[in-house]
């Protein structure tokens, strides 16, 4: 974790009156030692939360965004703290963002210029060809044209969340998925930035479990999306 903040280009985002909130979800490990050992040296704005039970991959990011509504905040980037997405392209988050003002969020897409970047962060191959088929199935039966339905790099228009429509998705880690229906659901801009991620050698049955989420809640938003369903709740 501290290799991630040394890595947040500070400098290049002056001009947004950084703040930082490093949120440890009842991990267990060092977290929070290390963020205290942050705090400590660099004594800027830094807070820290810590969910003395999981609250889930879902229900911590939006204590996190909630955090960011009461602070007033204009943006929030969510960063995970195990180094695989560089914080470098958080200055290309925040731009695509104001292109326009129906830009909800932006995401950092690792095969939106192809695989190449993919490979070459160490990617792994079944999660690379399971990317494309399960965001292939998202685009042709939702009418969008994402190339990374997966990503875990977002960054957030909080005056698009204002009304925290988002605390009534799920918990778990289908947040994303759902944070895009809802984006969707209401006409609201995602736009993607290319971006490397870095791979170790984690292996984990987690992504089945997710995968198998993803493709039915993507065939049962796009149920209610044609009216075949009236009331759904996504959990």
């Amino acid at each position: 974790m501290s290799e991630v903040y040394r890595n947040i280009p500070l400098k290049k985002l002056l001009k947004y009156n950084t703040t930082l909130l490093i949120s440890d979800d009842a991990s267990g490990d060092d977290t929070i030692f290390y963020a205290r050992k942050i705090k400590e040296k660099h004594k800027k704005d830094i807070f820290i939360n810590v969910n003395k039970n999981n609250l889930g991959y879902g229900g911590n990011i939006k204590k996190c965004l909630n955090f960011s509504l009461k602070k007033k905040f204009n943006y929030a980037v969510m960063l995970h703290g195990d180094g695989q997405y560089n914080p470098k392209y958080i200055p290309n988050l925040l731009k695509e963002l104001s292109k326009t003002d129906n830009v909800s969020a932006t995401t950092g897409s690792r095969l939106l210029k192809g695989t190449k970047k993919a490979t070459k962060g160490n990617m792994p191959l079944y999660k690379i060809l399971g990317n494309i088929i399960l965001t292939k199935v998202f685009n042709i039966l939702l009418g969008t044209n994402f190339s990374d339905a997966h990503t875990g790099l977002w960054a957030y228009n909080l005056i698009h969340l204002k009304d925290r429509k988002f605390n009534s998705l799920t918990d778990g880690y289908n947040f994303d998925n759902e944070f895009r229906f809802l984006n969707i659901k209401r006409e609201k801009i995602i736009n993607e930035i290319s971006i490397q991620a870095k791979y170790g050698d984690e292996r984990s049955q987690l992504h089945i479990k997710y995968a198998i989420k993803f493709f039915f809640n993507t065939i049962l938003f796009y149920l209610i999306k044609k009216k075949f369903l009236k009331s759904v709740t996504f959990k």
